[in-house]
């Protein structure tokens, strides 16, 4: 475990959080599975609020990190996405994507934890793009919206189902779209 207590706060918060959901993990459990006290809590973070924000970007910036990690060891095609969520749905502990939980729990869009969420999707968008871009997408950007659609669709549909069937059924609707998406060759 961290010994900071900051990092010891964002550790533990970001496995209650995931584990239980936001709202039903207080800042009393927090600080006991922590072992930082109150009085240091407020010192890092304003309040529970601003840490789930710390919470959500740290996972946002690990996320991509691992994802970008996981695609080019695969090769670097953009199918390659749905077969690293595959790996990850089979996780005894998976609990689907933690940016939408928060969109879930957290569901006025001004709120500052949507917002952080709803950013790391639009940075998942990015990394799909240059993906798409790179394996010579006709319509990158279009294309890297739909590949969102269909990982979040899976995502969800993981965590109902508890396998990997979701992304590899997204794979095959991801591979149709870049079939269609393709330039003529003719010219």
């Amino acid at each position: 475990m961290p010994t900071h207590a900051r990092a010891r706060l964002l550790a533990a918060a970001e496995e209650l959080f995931y584990a239980e959901g936001i709202r039903a993990v207080g800042v009393e459990r927090l600080l006991s599975a922590s072992g930082v006290g109150r009085a240091s809590f407020y010192r890092h973070f304003a309040g529970k609020d601003e840490l789930v924000v710390a919470v959500v970007q740290g996972y946002g910036v690990r996320f991509l990190a691992s994802l970008s990690q996981d695609v080019a060891a695969r090769g670097g095609h953009p199918l390659a996405v749905f077969d690293a969520l595959a790996d990850r749905f089979e996780r005894d502990d998976y609990r689907g994507c933690a940016a939408i939980n928060t969109i879930i729990e957290s569901a006025d869009p001004a709120s500052a934890a949507h917002r952080v969420a709803a950013a790391h999707k639009d940075d998942v968008v990015r990394y799909l793009t240059g993906l798409l871009t790179a394996a010579g997408s006709a319509r990158p950007a279009e294309l890297a919206d739909q590949f969102l659609l269909l990982i979040d669709g899976a995502i969800v549909t993981a965590q109902r189902e508890r396998d990997a069937r979701a992304a590899h059924r997204a794979r095959t609707i991801a591979a149709a779209l870049l079939t269609g998406a393709q330039p003529d060759s003719a010219g």
